[in-house]
């Protein structure tokens, strides 16, 4: 099942997180995949290794998913390690604690442009590899507006993760000629570096965990399963859709 030998992929913001999970699971169904990274390059080369212990081919690329040389560059490397492309994960991103008095322009623009203008910069170039279709699954979240959850303080990344389903749902009708199939999947609440400080406090904790119907905060692993399906033959018929991988928060 999901089965993705064979195939190449690209996990940005793949050295840690949700986005390792992601990378670790592709690979053991499989792929071999590619690993960008910002600024942790010793991160990043942990889990190239790891991947590699499974047999699969991995490298790590630096780039900044908000400059569009620096994805350019990516991109390029890709395309002469392999000269192709079937799956990209745009994982890549920021997150904001901020109140609205508190947004600046300058914080605001760093949230949007690494969430989201990063996803469709990543998109346009990846489907220049995709020449023979191709999956694509975008990281949303359930702070995602719409759905009825808000955690308040968190404008931008709300605007932001929202975008995203809004351009996941456009480009399926766009990429589905193309045989590309795009979807996103929306975490709950993930245990990572990124929530470590928020859990850490036990009423906060309690709080979210009381929302949980599964009465326990998501792992890397969790995610990763679900973009190995989204990934696979089996999706084939699944696009510009957004799969919530909460615990049951959302129907609770």
């Amino acid at each position: 099942m999901f089965e993705l030998t064979g195939k190449k992929a690209l996990v940005t913001g793949g050295s840690r997180g949700i986005g390792r999970g992601i990378a670790l699971c592709l690979a053991k169904q499989g792929a071999d995949v590619a690993i960008n990274y910002r600024s942790n390059t010793e991160e990043a080369e942990k889990v190239v290794a790891e991947i590699k212990v499974l047999g699969r081919d991995s490298f790590s690329i630096q780039a900044d998913v908000s400059d569009l040389a620096s994805i350019q560059k990516m991109f390029g490397e890709i395309k002469a390690k392999w000269n192709k492309l079937d799956i990209l994960v745009n994982n890549a991103g920021v997150a904001q604690m901020t109140t609205l008095e508190q947004t600046t322009e300058e914080e605001w623009d760093r949230v949007l442009n690494n969430n989201l203008k990063g996803q469709f910069l990543c998109i346009q170039e990846a489907i220049k590899l995709m020449t023979s279709g191709g999956k694509i699954v975008n990281l949303s979240s359930i702070a995602s507006g719409g759905v009825g959850v808000g955690f308040g303080n968190a404008s931008a990344y709300v605007a932001s993760k929202g975008g995203v389903i809004g351009l996941v749902e456009d480009l399926a009708v766009e990429l589905a000629p193309k045989g590309i199939n795009i979807n996103a999947i929306a975490p709950g609440i993930i245990e990572t570096d990124m929530t470590k400080e928020f859990l850490a406090n036990e009423q906060m904790k309690a709080g979210f965990l009381a929302k949980i119907p599964r009465k326990r905060f998501g792992k890397p692993e969790d995610i990763g399963a679900a973009a190995a399906f989204l990934a696979s033959d089996e999706a084939d018929y699944v696009t510009g859709a957004v799969l919530y991988v909460d615990g049951g928060w959302l129907a609770a």
